[in-house]
Protein backbone atom coordinates (compact mmCIF):
# COMPACT_ATOMS: atom_id res chain seq x y z
CA UNK A 1 0.00 0.00 0.00
CA UNK A 2 2.90 2.34 0.92
CA UNK A 3 4.92 1.40 -2.48
CA UNK A 4 1.38 2.48 -4.69
CA UNK A 5 1.28 5.80 -2.77
CA UNK A 6 4.71 6.34 -3.24
CA UNK A 7 4.14 6.00 -6.76
CA UNK A 8 0.80 8.23 -6.84
CA UNK A 9 2.88 10.84 -5.35
CA UNK A 10 5.60 10.44 -7.99
CA UNK A 11 3.47 10.83 -10.62
CA UNK A 12 1.62 13.84 -9.13
CA UNK A 13 5.07 15.55 -8.03
CA UNK A 14 6.40 14.65 -11.77
CA UNK A 15 3.09 16.09 -13.64
CA UNK A 16 2.94 19.29 -11.08
CA UNK A 17 6.12 19.97 -11.65
CA UNK A 18 5.80 19.92 -15.02
CA UNK A 19 3.16 22.98 -14.34
CA UNK A 20 5.16 25.40 -12.65
CA UNK A 21 7.82 27.70 -14.07
CA UNK A 22 7.95 31.12 -16.20
CA UNK A 23 4.80 30.21 -18.20
CA UNK A 24 2.60 28.25 -15.21
CA UNK A 25 0.45 25.79 -17.28
CA UNK A 26 -2.25 23.40 -16.31
CA UNK A 27 -2.68 20.19 -15.07
CA UNK A 28 -5.01 19.68 -18.13
CA UNK A 29 -2.66 21.44 -20.97
CA UNK A 30 0.32 19.58 -19.28
CA UNK A 31 -1.95 16.08 -19.71
CA UNK A 32 -2.84 16.95 -23.44
CA UNK A 33 0.42 18.21 -24.56
CA UNK A 34 1.56 14.55 -23.04
CA UNK A 35 -0.47 12.87 -25.33
CA UNK A 36 0.14 15.16 -28.54
CA UNK A 37 -3.67 16.72 -28.49
CA UNK A 38 -3.03 20.42 -27.44
CA UNK A 39 -2.45 21.60 -30.85
CA UNK A 40 -0.14 24.46 -29.63
CA UNK A 41 3.54 23.94 -30.77
CA UNK A 42 4.42 26.60 -28.08
CA UNK A 43 3.38 24.47 -24.96
CA UNK A 44 4.40 21.53 -26.65
CA UNK A 45 7.70 22.55 -26.48
CA UNK A 46 7.25 23.44 -23.09
CA UNK A 47 6.69 20.69 -21.58
CA UNK A 48 8.33 17.96 -24.58
CA UNK A 49 11.82 19.78 -25.26
CA UNK A 50 12.42 22.31 -21.70
CA UNK A 51 10.73 20.79 -18.51
CA UNK A 52 9.73 16.87 -19.37
CA UNK A 53 13.29 15.97 -19.41
CA UNK A 54 14.02 17.95 -16.63
CA UNK A 55 12.00 16.55 -14.59
CA UNK A 56 12.26 12.96 -15.27
CA UNK A 57 16.28 13.74 -15.21
CA UNK A 58 15.47 14.93 -11.61
CA UNK A 59 13.60 11.60 -10.75
CA UNK A 60 16.09 9.12 -12.38
CA UNK A 61 19.12 10.85 -10.03
CA UNK A 62 17.21 11.84 -7.31
CA UNK A 63 16.18 7.96 -7.12
CA UNK A 64 19.68 6.55 -8.36
CA UNK A 65 21.45 8.30 -6.17
CA UNK A 66 19.72 7.13 -2.81
CA UNK A 67 19.64 3.55 -4.10
CA UNK A 68 23.82 3.80 -4.06
CA UNK A 69 23.61 5.35 -0.82
CA UNK A 70 21.50 2.90 1.02
CA UNK A 71 23.24 -0.03 -0.98
CA UNK A 72 27.03 1.90 0.62
CA UNK A 73 25.65 2.25 4.21
CA UNK A 74 24.66 -1.39 4.11
CA UNK A 75 27.88 -2.45 2.61
CA UNK A 76 29.95 -0.37 4.78
CA UNK A 77 28.01 -0.71 8.30
CA UNK A 78 28.16 3.38 7.99
CA UNK A 79 25.59 5.65 8.26
CA UNK A 80 27.13 8.53 6.86
CA UNK A 81 28.08 7.09 3.73
CA UNK A 82 26.93 7.94 0.30
CA UNK A 83 27.38 7.62 -3.25
CA UNK A 84 30.60 9.70 -3.64
CA UNK A 85 32.29 8.24 -0.98
CA UNK A 86 34.84 6.96 -3.47
CA UNK A 87 35.82 9.42 -5.08
CA UNK A 88 33.14 9.69 -7.80
CA UNK A 89 32.22 13.18 -7.15
CA UNK A 90 35.50 14.68 -7.04
CA UNK A 91 36.85 12.89 -10.36
CA UNK A 92 33.34 13.98 -12.05
CA UNK A 93 34.39 17.38 -11.16
CA UNK A 94 38.30 17.28 -12.51
CA UNK A 95 36.89 15.87 -15.61
CA UNK A 96 34.02 18.32 -16.24
CA UNK A 97 36.46 21.12 -15.41
CA UNK A 98 39.01 20.38 -17.35
CA UNK A 99 36.94 19.89 -20.27
CA UNK A 100 35.39 23.39 -19.71
CA UNK A 101 39.02 25.31 -18.91
CA UNK A 102 41.59 23.74 -21.28
CA UNK A 103 38.92 23.60 -23.94
CA UNK A 104 39.10 19.45 -24.73
CA UNK A 105 35.63 19.44 -26.38
CA UNK A 106 32.83 21.91 -26.23
CA UNK A 107 28.72 20.99 -25.29
CA UNK A 108 27.31 19.35 -22.69
CA UNK A 109 27.88 16.14 -23.98
CA UNK A 110 31.53 17.06 -24.32
CA UNK A 111 30.59 17.85 -20.46
CA UNK A 112 28.85 14.72 -19.07
CA UNK A 113 31.77 12.89 -21.22
CA UNK A 114 34.39 14.42 -19.28
CA UNK A 115 32.75 14.31 -15.95
CA UNK A 116 32.35 10.48 -16.74
CA UNK A 117 35.84 9.85 -17.53
CA UNK A 118 36.92 11.52 -14.34
CA UNK A 119 34.89 9.45 -12.11
CA UNK A 120 36.35 6.59 -13.87
CA UNK A 121 39.66 7.86 -13.34
CA UNK A 122 38.77 8.56 -9.42
CA UNK A 123 37.15 5.12 -8.74
CA UNK A 124 40.46 3.48 -10.88
CA UNK A 125 42.64 4.84 -8.36
CA UNK A 126 40.92 4.60 -5.70
CA UNK A 127 41.04 0.88 -6.06
CA UNK A 128 44.50 1.09 -6.67
CA UNK A 129 45.47 2.89 -3.33
CA UNK A 130 43.23 0.32 -1.30
CA UNK A 131 44.96 -2.47 -3.60
CA UNK A 132 44.22 -6.01 -3.34
CA UNK A 133 41.91 -5.87 -0.52
CA UNK A 134 39.58 -3.38 -1.69
CA UNK A 135 36.51 -5.12 -0.61
CA UNK A 136 37.63 -4.50 2.73
CA UNK A 137 34.98 -1.42 3.74
CA UNK A 138 37.41 0.71 6.06
CA UNK A 139 40.47 0.23 3.32
CA UNK A 140 38.14 1.33 0.45
CA UNK A 141 36.95 3.96 2.40
CA UNK A 142 40.13 5.64 3.19
CA UNK A 143 41.19 4.92 0.02
CA UNK A 144 38.13 7.10 -1.88
CA UNK A 145 38.78 9.81 0.89
CA UNK A 146 42.65 9.95 -0.25
CA UNK A 147 41.08 9.84 -3.97
CA UNK A 148 38.89 12.45 -3.70
CA UNK A 149 41.42 14.66 -2.29
CA UNK A 150 43.60 14.01 -5.00
CA UNK A 151 41.56 15.16 -7.54
CA UNK A 152 39.88 17.88 -5.43
CA UNK A 153 43.60 19.11 -5.51
CA UNK A 154 43.86 18.68 -9.48
CA UNK A 155 40.17 20.43 -9.86
CA UNK A 156 41.78 23.49 -7.64
CA UNK A 157 45.02 23.34 -10.00
CA UNK A 158 43.68 23.67 -13.56
CA UNK A 159 41.28 26.38 -12.20
CA UNK A 160 43.81 28.38 -10.52
CA UNK A 161 46.25 28.07 -13.71
CA UNK A 162 43.94 28.93 -16.55
CA UNK A 163 40.35 29.55 -15.90
CA UNK A 164 38.56 32.69 -17.04
CA UNK A 165 35.62 34.67 -14.96
CA UNK A 166 32.61 32.79 -17.42
CA UNK A 167 34.82 29.46 -16.74
CA UNK A 168 34.70 29.82 -13.38
CA UNK A 169 31.02 31.01 -12.74
CA UNK A 170 30.12 27.81 -14.45
CA UNK A 171 32.39 25.55 -12.69
CA UNK A 172 30.77 26.79 -9.53
CA UNK A 173 27.39 26.28 -10.96
CA UNK A 174 28.18 23.00 -12.37
CA UNK A 175 30.08 21.95 -9.25
CA UNK A 176 26.89 22.42 -6.84
CA UNK A 177 24.72 20.03 -8.83
CA UNK A 178 22.18 21.65 -11.82
CA UNK A 179 19.84 20.05 -14.08
CA UNK A 180 19.93 22.98 -16.52
CA UNK A 181 21.50 20.75 -19.37
CA UNK A 182 18.71 17.87 -18.87
CA UNK A 183 17.85 16.33 -22.59
CA UNK A 184 16.51 13.18 -23.36
CA UNK A 185 19.42 11.52 -24.89
CA UNK A 186 20.39 12.09 -20.88
CA UNK A 187 17.22 10.68 -19.30
CA UNK A 188 17.59 7.67 -21.68
CA UNK A 189 21.66 7.10 -20.51
CA UNK A 190 20.40 7.53 -16.59
CA UNK A 191 17.56 5.43 -16.79
CA UNK A 192 19.08 2.91 -18.46
CA UNK A 193 22.01 2.66 -15.71
CA UNK A 194 19.84 3.41 -12.82
CA UNK A 195 17.33 0.63 -14.08
CA UNK A 196 19.99 -1.43 -14.11
CA UNK A 197 21.62 -1.45 -11.12
CA UNK A 198 18.81 -1.37 -8.63
CA UNK A 199 17.79 -4.17 -10.19
CA UNK A 200 21.10 -5.83 -9.35
CA UNK A 201 21.12 -4.27 -6.04
CA UNK A 202 17.72 -5.68 -5.92
CA UNK A 203 18.33 -8.83 -6.30
CA UNK A 204 21.19 -8.84 -4.00
CA UNK A 205 19.17 -7.57 -1.21
CA UNK A 206 19.19 -10.69 0.90
CA UNK A 207 22.96 -10.49 0.66
CA UNK A 208 22.47 -6.87 2.10
CA UNK A 209 20.17 -7.68 4.91
CA UNK A 210 22.71 -10.10 5.63
CA UNK A 211 25.74 -7.58 5.34
CA UNK A 212 23.99 -5.11 8.02
CA UNK A 213 24.40 -7.52 10.77
CA UNK A 214 28.19 -7.89 9.64
CA UNK A 215 30.22 -9.55 7.18
CA UNK A 216 30.74 -12.85 9.29
CA UNK A 217 26.83 -13.05 9.74
CA UNK A 218 26.46 -13.02 5.92
CA UNK A 219 29.19 -15.83 5.23
CA UNK A 220 27.46 -18.11 7.72
CA UNK A 221 24.66 -17.41 5.63
CA UNK A 222 26.70 -18.87 2.74
CA UNK A 223 26.85 -15.42 1.30
CA UNK A 224 30.55 -14.81 0.02
CA UNK A 225 31.63 -10.83 1.70
CA UNK A 226 34.49 -10.09 -1.03
CA UNK A 227 32.50 -11.24 -4.21
CA UNK A 228 29.29 -9.16 -3.06
CA UNK A 229 31.11 -6.23 -2.42
CA UNK A 230 32.97 -6.23 -5.44
CA UNK A 231 30.13 -6.42 -7.07
CA UNK A 232 28.02 -3.94 -5.50
CA UNK A 233 31.18 -1.37 -4.80
CA UNK A 234 31.47 -1.42 -9.10
CA UNK A 235 27.96 -0.64 -9.59
CA UNK A 236 26.98 2.22 -7.17
CA UNK A 237 30.40 4.11 -8.47
CA UNK A 238 29.25 3.34 -12.03
CA UNK A 239 26.05 4.72 -11.31
CA UNK A 240 27.06 7.29 -9.51
CA UNK A 241 29.69 8.39 -12.01
CA UNK A 242 26.98 8.28 -14.93
CA UNK A 243 24.75 10.62 -12.54
CA UNK A 244 27.27 12.92 -11.45
CA UNK A 245 28.04 13.11 -15.49
CA UNK A 246 24.51 14.07 -16.33
CA UNK A 247 23.74 16.66 -13.25
CA UNK A 248 26.63 17.54 -11.16
CA UNK A 249 27.62 16.39 -8.10
CA UNK A 250 24.20 16.87 -5.79
CA UNK A 251 24.59 15.95 -2.15
CA UNK A 252 22.49 14.92 0.95
CA UNK A 253 20.21 12.78 -1.33
CA UNK A 254 22.44 9.33 -0.90
CA UNK A 255 22.98 10.37 2.90
CA UNK A 256 19.29 11.52 3.70
CA UNK A 257 17.00 10.22 1.97
CA UNK A 258 17.92 6.16 2.40
CA UNK A 259 17.30 7.36 6.56
CA UNK A 260 13.67 8.82 5.53
CA UNK A 261 13.28 5.66 4.15
CA UNK A 262 14.25 3.11 6.46
CA UNK A 263 11.50 5.20 9.01
CA UNK A 264 8.59 4.32 6.15
CA UNK A 265 9.10 0.86 4.61
CA UNK A 266 11.89 -0.70 7.38
CA UNK A 267 15.52 -2.19 6.82
CA UNK A 268 14.55 -5.21 4.71
CA UNK A 269 16.18 -3.89 1.32
CA UNK A 270 13.72 -6.01 -0.58
CA UNK A 271 11.49 -2.95 0.71
CA UNK A 272 13.91 -0.63 1.12
CA UNK A 273 15.55 -0.73 -2.22
CA UNK A 274 12.55 0.72 -4.11
CA UNK A 275 11.47 3.24 -1.69
CA UNK A 276 14.47 5.13 -1.40
CA UNK A 277 14.32 4.92 -5.27
CA UNK A 278 10.87 6.80 -5.70
CA UNK A 279 11.09 9.08 -1.87
CA UNK A 280 14.64 10.37 -4.14
CA UNK A 281 13.05 10.33 -7.06
CA UNK A 282 10.16 12.99 -5.56
CA UNK A 283 12.23 14.82 -3.32
CA UNK A 284 14.83 16.07 -6.15
CA UNK A 285 11.92 16.79 -8.50
CA UNK A 286 10.24 19.40 -5.72
CA UNK A 287 14.35 20.19 -5.32
CA UNK A 288 14.81 21.33 -8.39
CA UNK A 289 11.52 22.79 -8.90
CA UNK A 290 12.28 25.31 -6.54
CA UNK A 291 15.80 26.03 -7.62
CA UNK A 292 14.16 27.14 -10.44
CA UNK A 293 11.44 29.18 -9.64
CA UNK A 294 11.56 30.35 -5.68
CA UNK A 295 14.73 32.87 -7.07
CA UNK A 296 13.02 33.60 -11.23
CA UNK A 297 14.53 34.47 -13.06
CA UNK A 298 17.59 33.44 -11.21
CA UNK A 299 18.06 30.22 -11.25
CA UNK A 300 20.39 28.59 -8.12
CA UNK A 301 22.23 25.20 -8.03
CA UNK A 302 20.19 22.65 -7.14
CA UNK A 303 22.60 21.19 -5.02
CA UNK A 304 22.06 24.58 -2.64
CA UNK A 305 18.33 23.34 -2.06
CA UNK A 306 18.99 19.88 -1.57
CA UNK A 307 21.33 21.24 1.50
CA UNK A 308 19.02 23.49 2.86
CA UNK A 309 16.73 20.85 2.70
CA UNK A 310 18.92 17.92 3.84
CA UNK A 311 20.44 19.61 6.53
CA UNK A 312 17.38 20.23 8.82
CA UNK A 313 15.60 16.42 7.87
CA UNK A 314 18.72 14.58 8.58
CA UNK A 315 18.48 16.80 11.81
CA UNK A 316 15.37 15.64 12.46
CA UNK A 317 15.58 12.02 11.63
CA UNK A 318 18.84 12.36 14.25
CA UNK A 319 16.88 13.15 16.60
CA UNK A 320 13.78 10.68 16.35
CA UNK A 321 17.08 7.88 16.32
CA UNK A 322 18.31 9.24 19.99
CA UNK A 323 14.19 9.30 21.38
CA UNK A 324 14.28 5.52 19.89
CA UNK A 325 17.14 4.61 22.32
CA UNK A 326 16.40 6.31 25.40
Amino acid sequence: MRTVLMLAALLFSAVGAITVGAADLTFVEVARALTGTTGDPITDHIVWDLRAPRVLLAAVVGGGLAVCGAVLQALTRNALADPYLLGISAGASTGAVAVLVLGIASGATALASGAFLGSAAAFAVTLALAGRRWTEPARILLAGVAAGQLFAALTSLIVVSDATAQNTRSITFWLLGSLTAASWPAVALSAAAAGAVLLCCWAAAPALDAFTFGADVAQSLGFSPARVRALLFTATALLAATLVAASGAIGFIGLTVPHAARVLAGSRHRVLLPACALLGAIFLIWADTAARTVFAPQEVPVGVVTALLGVPAFAILLRRGQKEKA
